[in-house]
């Protein structure tokens, strides 16, 4: 293309048809979706990118039910992270723990029972009683701990979601939405790299009962490894689950599905169709030089500037070929220019994803010329038409 160099016009310099940058995507305008879902809410997003691939009332209220175990947990791996736990720590197994009905770690009354122990109990064996005893041990209280439950819920952003218990126990009042079980999920891998790898634990054993992990996809070669199934009348068959392959991790949260069997094969068919018709693509690293700048009056003609995050996108992979990149700013850069200045934008345009733009910064500071050298660049300027 053709590049006005006249003093203080726009420059657009195109970088490149082939990537576009998506750090800042709004998770909230998905592509044209291109397959359904029997699950009445779904939300399937890339990991690194936060970019949206499919979404079916992701914002409708829904029953969280035992995908709920997965704030009790984060609460739980919060206070190992920070130290205010260890793993050999025992909490003592109270008279409404035992008696709690539904899926049990069948947990004793008055024992104490490794924290290590609880974990597992709660996200292999879903076990309701397990989390109570992790709440009374917190918090004083169930109900004290499903208050910090929907704090926490309210910091990672899940506006969506009000908790009333420990367990996800049917509740009228307890309730989330698909996206925010899709934050959260991504808030527990994010956080707790180390402590995640328990919810691909495939199996448990205590008190010499073994339980098998309800995740239908961790016994499938699909690269799962986490997270959490729900289930309750009013909520249906739900699952929370997340996936990596070749590097790129999925999550996705399904809910609303009328058994076990639909459970697993929506579940998987979503996830095989977000990793077979999008990828992920990275275009700067952080600290990337762009592009040149002109600079006008300054002791050196050019500076470079530079991106300081790194920037990649999730897009579909039939659509790549129609990617825009480009670099807008006056030119020439009056001098003096300080490093780290913000001197130009990064704009980006795709087919179905809103334009993102990013602040370009100097790369290097430039110093205003003298007296003289002034003189002598407004006269080449006048006479060749020249900018330095």
């Amino acid at each position: 293309m053709t590049i006005d160099t006249s003093l203080g016009r726009q420059v657009i310099c195109v970088l490149a048809a082939l990537f576009i940058v998506s750090a800042g995507f709004d998770p909230s305008q998905a592509a044209a979706q291109s397959i359904d879902t029997k699950a009445k809410q779904a939300f399937l997003i890339d990991f690194e990118t936060g970019a949206v691939l499919f979404e079916k009332d992701a914002h409708t209220t829904m029953y969280p039910a035992s995908m709920t175990k997965m704030m009790t947990v984060y609460i739980l791996m919060s206070r190992l992270k920070d130290g205010a736990l260890s793993l050999d720590d025992k909490f003592t197994v109270s008279e409404k723990a035992w008696r709690k009905g539904g899926s049990k770690m069948f947990v004793e009354v008055g024992k104490q029972v490794r924290v290590e122990d609880l974990l597992r109990g709660i996200v292999v064996q879903s076990g309701n009683d397990a989390t109570i005893v992790v709440a009374e041990a917190l918090a004083g209280s169930e109900e004290n701990f499903a208050r910090e439950m929907s704090e926490t819920a309210n910091r990672l952003g899940m506006t969506e979601t009000r908790f009333q218990n420990a367990s996800g126990w049917p509740d009228p009042e307890h309730v989330t939405s698909a996206h925010d079980m899709a934050l959260l999920a991504s808030a527990t891998i994010r956080d707790f790299p180390e402590m995640y790898r328990y919810y691909a634990e495939t199996e448990f054993v205590f008190n010499g009962i073994k339980q098998q992990n309800r995740n239908p996809l961790l016994y499938k070669d699909i690269g799962a490894d986490g997270l959490k199934t729900g289930h309750t009348e009013a909520a249906g068959y739900g699952l929370t689950s997340s996936a990596i392959r070749d590097g790129r991790r999925l999550v996705l949260v399904v809910n609303g599905l009328a058994n076990t069997r639909q459970r697993a094969e929506e579940s998987e068919k979503l996830l095989n169709w977000g990793f077979r018709e999008w990828n992920s693509y990275a275009l700067f690293n952080a600290g990337d030089v762009v592009t040149e700048a002109g600079v006008w009056l300054g002791t050196e003609g050019t500076l470079p500037l530079i991106v300081e995050e790194d920037v990649a996108i999730t897009m579909r992979r039939r659509d790549r070929g129609d990617l825009k990149v480009s670099v807008r700013y006056e030119e020439p850069l009056p001098a003096p220019v300080s490093a780290g200045d913000v001197v130009a934008t990064l704009s980006v345009e795709a087919p179905g994803l809103p334009a993102q733009e990013f602040d370009l910064k100097a790369g290097r500071s430039v110093e205003l010329l003298g007296p003289v050298g002034r003189l002598n660049a407004a006269f080449n300027y006048l006479v060749w038409g020249e900018s330095q």
